[in-house]
């Protein structure tokens, strides 16, 4: 897990004021934890991060390290004379599998990732747990990895992985990810391979001689993989790795999955 930053957003505009920035419905925190991006006005990523309720009544926003001053800078550039107040917490993220503690919750992208807590020292008994294994085996992009400033949020599987809500009103980035949306189908995307041998991240996928997308993520020789999907058909190679993908039938395929 890349290192985590713990933010607190307090004041009487708080929710309104996230309701009309992020991808997914700030209501739903009634319901619990709840995973949700930040767009460009042109509907690219700029960062994703977890959303609870503090006992106080605050919003705590889990966001990866190496994107919290942007978010917190962009944040401060949205809220004008908005009553919200953003600060550092000093938390640390805590998490594990099985039945989440009394203070944690449940991984609101998918079960399989298990819980998280946040508490006012680090962790030291994640028991070996391979993450990066879980995120291959379920399909999870990794803030910096699979989700870069080039990444679109449907194509990183965000609706997959309840980090988008298509009935809320207006969000910066919302046009664009509505109309992909309403695509028959993605031309690229994430999506799970098999992998024999190893490659660096980001290592260019061959169909032939042809570009067929990027090799990311690895593990148990699985691996996450940005794909044209028009050009994954057969053996890819990336560097000296050999690369497969089939689609959900079992078969190579040449298109994406329907959105």
């Amino acid at each position: 897990m890349t290192h985590r930053r713990i933010l607190r957003l307090s004041g009487k505009d708080t929710r309104e004021f996230l309701q009309g920035l992020i991808t997914n419905d700030i209501d739903k925190l009634a319901q619990g934890a709840v995973y949700a991006a930040l767009l460009s006005p042109q509907g690219k990523y700029m960062a994703d991060f977890l959303i609870t309720e503090a006992p106080d009544g605050s919003i705590l926003l889990d966001v990866a390290e190496s994107h919290g001053d942007m978010l917190v800078q962009r944040l401060s550039l949205y809220k004008l004379r908005a009553d919200v107040q953003i600060e550092e917490t000093g938390l640390h993220v805590h998490r594990g599998l099985g039945k989440a503690p009394t203070d944690g919750f449940p991984d609101p992208r998918t079960p399989e990732m298990g819980w998280r807590a946040y508490r006012d020292a680090p962790q030291t008994d994640d028991a070996g747990i391979d993450w990066d294994a879980l995120r291959v085996a379920h399909l999870v992009p990794e803030t910096g990895v699979e989700l870069t400033p080039d990444t679109f949020v449907l194509e990183a599987g965000f609706d997959r992985l309840n980090g988008v809500d298509f009935r809320k009103g207006c969000y910066v980035g919302q046009e664009v990810t509505a109309r992909m949306r309403h695509k028959t189908t993605l031309r690229k995307g994430l999506a799970q391979v098999d992998v024999k041998g190893e490659a660096p991240v980001g290592t260019d996928l061959l169909a032939g001689e042809k570009p067929a997308g990027t090799l990311l993520t690895q593990a148990g020789g699985k691996g996450i993989a940005y794909l044209r999907f028009d050009r994954a058909k057969g053996p890819m190679t990336a560097g000296d790795a050999q690369v497969t993908w089939k689609d959900a039938d079992g078969e190579s395929s040449d298109q994406g999955e329907s959105t």
